[in-house]
């Protein structure tokens, strides 16, 4: 080569961006089907909803909805916390639900016809409560 001749290297240069997952979530799933828990104690009442799998999509408590000593325990505290798991999961778009009652609680049927008036259709009623073949001492009864 000459001195009048330079030769030019062109240097190309490549811009490496690591692949990095979206951050942006796809929004909510639509589920058909799913399953309402309702958990019925002395003392609260709580109303969860699953998929059909187990996974819950929303869940509302009667103490968690504002109640508090022994209003917790009343039928209407589960109706109000069962309409706020009902509307919290309707972003799910469900539209049928299996209802599984557990426990002897004041707020059982009161948070079924609260989810009903939600607008899901209902298709079973299952109580779960567990019953002892004469296993622990229950409680003793309140005597006032």
């Amino acid at each position: 080569m000459s001195e009048t001749e330079t030769e030019t290297e062109t240097e190309t240069e490549i811009e490496v961006t690591p692949e990095v997952a979206s951050t942006r979530r796809r929004g909510k799933r639509q589920i058909a089907d799913g399953l309402a828990h309702i958990h019925a104690s002395f003392n609260n009442t709580i109303v969860t909803i699953t998929d059909r799998q187990g996974g819950a999509l929303a869940w509302a408590t009667a103490g968690g909805s504002g109640f508090r000593g022994a209003r917790k325990s009343t039928p209407f505290a589960a109706q109000v916390a069962a309409e706020r798991a009902g509307n919290a999961a309707l972003e799910y778009g469900l539209q049928n639900l299996e209802v599984f009652v557990n426990g002897p609680g004041p707020g059982r049927e009161a948070a079924v016809r609260a989810l009903n008036a939600v607008g899901y259709r209902i298709t079973n009623i299952t109580d779960v409560t567990p019953i002892p073949h004469n296993g622990c001492r229950p409680p003793k009864k309140r005597r006032v």
